[in-house]
């Protein structure tokens, strides 16, 4: 649990406290840009990361900023304007010395949405999906003939905090630039509250029904964590799998629903 602490802090430190240099005039070459998933509220970034250097992107809007690491090995990537409408300002950071990056790229952003929640039914770095991966399929399977939200959201709930374990060995040798893959915690079934997290989400969108990933601390766990919102019959409400598959797991009393003001959000995504 503390390294898993350690990592969902660091992630959230990093988006918080990178260092930016004197090299901050950028390029606006855009060609790294793509905005046509505008109208949900993503974007997506195809940048060539060289293998020798550490490659950031940073989201900033009203001097509140998100930032994500970009890989080699994913040449594009989808990646949440989840602050509401308004200018974005969107850079690629390369990485000088210890925390310190240098603006290599930047371009602005003006998001005007209809739909404020379309962001959360989208495919994003950390709760990515595609109509064929196996959690998708499962979830279609979980739901079928199912004619209420809340009811979808109770049916995929209950097969996860059934069926996921926490993986403690993951937790403890877990890296700070882990992202979930869904289906290998449907596979492995388990994962750690990152992955149960991310999950969630994804059968949940999946679905149709817009879902958060939130990171964070709660008063269940001593640990910084993630759990998710969910919006049923219009309203955005608390649920935390990993808490709830371990006090099922010790036949402890649960809830679908949790007290919100027992959650503290660091970060929505």
């Amino acid at each position: 649990m503390k390294k898993i602490y350690f990592m969902l802090l660091t992630l959230f430190v990093v988006a918080t406290s990178v260092q930016l240099g004197s090299a901050e005039a950028a390029s606006t070459d855009t060609g790294w840009l793509n905005t046509s998933q505008l109208d949900q509220g993503v974007i997506a970034v195809s940048y060539d990361v060289p293998k020798d250097k550490r490659i950031k992107l940073m989201i900033t809007k009203d001097n509140n900023s998100y930032t994500y690491n970009l890989y080699a090995s994913k040449p594009t990537e989808t990646f949440p304007l989840q602050q509401g409408n308004g200018s974005y300002k969107v850079s690629v950071l390369e990485n000088t010395t210890g925390n310190k990056y240098k603006v290599v790229s930047s371009d602005t952003i003006d998001l005007s949405l209809d739909n404020a929640n379309a962001v959360y039914l989208s495919s994003v770095q950390n709760v990515k999906w595609s109509s064929s991966d196996k959690s998708v399929l499962k979830a279609a399977q979980l739901t079928q003939g199912l004619t209420t939200d809340e009811q979808k959201v109770k049916a995929i709930y209950n097969f996860i905090v059934s069926n996921v374990k926490y993986d403690y060995t993951l937790a403890s040798t877990v890296t700070t630039d882990y992202i979930p893959n869904n289906d290998n915690t449907l596979i492995t079934k388990k994962g750690i509250c990152y992955d149960y997290a991310s999950l969630f989400a994804t059968m949940l969108r999946s679905q149709g029904i817009p879902a958060k990933l939130v990171m964070g601390n709660t008063s269940y766990v001593t640990s910084y964590h993630a759990w998710n919102e969910v919006l049923i019959n219009g309203e955005w409400v608390t649920i935390d799998t990993t808490v709830d598959a371990g006090l099922g797991k010790s036949n402890q009393a649960t809830g679908l629903i949790k007290v919100a003001s027992k959650y503290a959000a660091a970060k929505f995504y």
